[in-house]
């Protein structure tokens, strides 16, 4: 409805989209996206043209041919005669554990360096200090090699845990520290056991449900609840109720050696400890700095506040300034994770085959496929890196300041 005093409304032109400041932005960047569209094209268009000319046409179907190449370390049922879209999924398989692997242990690394780099006591201070300024001015794969070498020349040969001479022993008769990598018993599930999997999964949900509750109480009564124990008896005693209900369905296979090498169990590699521990060490010192900086940007005052009501060094940390902190801390965070997802194409250099040891590496030499191999590495590590940065931005949101 229009009144006396509304001044008449001016009919759309053409011309506006140049002259009325309301239009102009939008009609600028319609343009731009016009002339972005059309050099991608041209940019297409030639690359077909060029590798026709060569002789050279872009195809997939070499992933369906058998690979002829072993995998050591792998996640699922692979062998020689697989093809080479199942050699790039073992690949993918490994890439990912790896990455999750470090981005987990260069976390906790990184946390507890962070903390401990404004300890009070001088000694840990400047221990932490030395770790942060060694590791992350070091190149990681230096790291790497590093690790990788102490493993393969340090640890003894499978042949030194035989017979009454022997030089090495298991520990707990159950591990072993080999330069082949380490064995560790490996889980044989039985019928019923997915019920005390399941159990287990609903029991860190709870323990996280608990410690939220505790905290929720905590701020709106000021009631202090235990954490320590009750969180370790919900985790830890229904999945063993559970596990005795369902008549013990998971057992233990342990490795023993015979022959030349052991046999059962499972063999963690020394190359996939190295790219793990290499990875860890050096982005935790990373994300140390990171932890460090978020926690010196909370003010003081909230510090003293909370001491004034009773509560505990400890308990100020991780109730009142390392929430405050994470503000500061996951957006760099972010990054770091990143990092590591890409930094773990290092991995061939000590033989752990990740996805560019296999799509990029051998299924390449081998089909001559290099266009299409590299095309479908970008692929990948850039749905992996958007797929990160999406999650984490979640949670970045989740714990931003809302306002009223």
């Amino acid at each position: 409805m229009t009144t006396l005093t509304d001044p008449p409304r001016e009919s759309f032109r053409l011309s506006m989209l140049l002259n009325d400041t309301r239009y102009r932005s939008y009609t600028f960047q319609f343009i731009a996206l016009l002339v972005l569209i059309g050099f991608f094209a041209y940019l297409g268009s030639n690359l077909v043209a060029n590798l026709k000319a060569a002789g050279l046409n872009i195809s997939y179907q070499f992933l369906g041919d058998p690979a002829g190449y072993d995998i050591n370390q792998r996640l699922i049922e692979y062998d020689s005669q697989s093809s080479h879209w199942r050699a790039s999924v073992v690949g993918i398989l490994n890439t990912l554990l790896v990455a999750v692997l470090a981005c987990i242990t260069a976390t906790i690394f990184g946390v507890f360096a962070g903390v401990l780099r404004l300890s009070h006591n001088w000694l840990i201070r400047k221990i932490m200090a030395i770790y942060v300024e060694m590791f992350r001015n070091v190149p990681v794969l230096i790291w790497i090699i590093i690790i990788f070498t102490i493993m393969t020349a340090v640890l003894p040969q499978p042949s030194a845990f035989r017979g009454d001479n022997a030089t090495a022993s298991m520990l707990f008769d159950a591990v072993a520290f080999t330069n082949r990598g380490v064995m560790i018993p490996s889980p044989i599930m039985g019928a019923g056991s997915m019920i005390v999997v399941l159990t287990f999964l609903a029991s860190i949900i709870g323990v996280f449900a608990y410690r939220r509750y505790t905290t929720k109480l905590l701020f709106d009564t000021g009631k202090l609840l235990p954490r320590t124990w009750p969180s370790l008896a919900i985790l830890l005693l229904p999945t063993i109720v559970m596990y005795y209900v369902m008549g013990q369905p998971i057992s233990l296979d342990y490795p023993v050696l015979k022959g030349f090498n052991f046999q059962g169990g499972l063999n963690i590699r020394g190359s996939l400890i190295a790219l793990w521990f290499a990875l860890a060490i050096y982005t935790g010192a990373f994300i140390a700095e990171n932890v460090r900086a978020g926690i010196q940007a909370v003010s003081t005052g909230q510090t003293e506040a909370a001491a004034s009501l009773g509560l505990r060094p400890g308990r100020i940390m991780n109730l009142v300034i390392l929430p405050q902190a994470l503000r500061v801390i996951i957006p760099p965070l972010i990054s770091q994770y990143l990092n590591i997802t890409k930094n773990s194409s290092l991995a061939i250099a000590v033989g752990y085959m990740d996805i560019t040891g296999t799509l990029g590496g051998i299924t390449l030499n081998q089909t001559g496929r290099a266009i299409e191999s590299v095309l479908l590495l970008m692929a990948f590590y850039l749905t992996i890196s958007l797929a990160i940065s999406a999650i984490m931005n979640v949670y970045n949101n989740s714990i931003k300041l809302k306002e009223r």
